[in-house]
């Protein structure tokens, strides 16, 4: 039995939760999620409680306990306060700029690189150096990090790239010269 998939998600006030026909909608202040969870077991809301009950003991039905309360978990708290990632930059001339709906990258190519933001997310330039991405959905927020991440991963003997705010890169030792 799954020790995640056990524990009841509370409802907080302005949210309201739907589940049929292995449709879950979430709606909330930020705004409203909908996602597709077929799922063996059976989800109920009780009061201001959703639970999540697995039904059948087989393997792959209890793995998916688990993963189903954390989904539709992860869907409350986006509708009702959001998920957000920060990204540094690092770097001599590397900086970022906002363009209507597109982040524009100085990173030390020839030419800028350019990154259309989807729809439902939120970035923010702080300043050149930082950047903030935010939403309502967590996957599509952490996607969207890490695609921008992708153009220029830090590098291990200067650290200059992109980088998440909270993430320590381990620097090498550079070549020494022979005497």
């Amino acid at each position: 039995m799954s020790r995640i998939g056990k524990q009841p998600i509370d409802l907080p006030e302005k949210v309201e939760f739907d589940y049929s026909d292995s449709k879950v909608t979430v709606k909330g202040p930020k705004g409203t999620l909908q996602k597709n969870i077929s799922y063996e077991g059976e989800i109920k809301k009780e009061g201001n409680q959703i639970i999540i009950v697995n039904k059948s003991e087989g393997n792959q039905s209890r793995a998916n306990h688990g993963l189903v309360r954390a989904l539709i978990n992860n869907m409350v708290i986006g509708v009702s306060t959001g998920f957000s990632k920060t990204l540094k930059i690092s770097g001599v001339g590397y900086k970022a700029q906002l363009k209507e709906q597109s982040l524009d990258l100085s990173l030390g190519f020839s030419h800028s690189v350019e990154y259309a933001i989807p729809e439902g997310i939120q970035v923010e330039v702080q300043d050149p150096t930082t950047i903030v991405v935010s939403g309502i959905d967590k996957q599509l927020v952490g996607q969207v990090a890490t695609n921008i991440r992708r153009f220029k991963p830090p590098e291990p003997y200067k650290g200059k790239g992109i980088m998440y705010s909270d993430e320590i890169v381990r620097k090498k030792a550079g070549k020494t010269a022979v005497k």
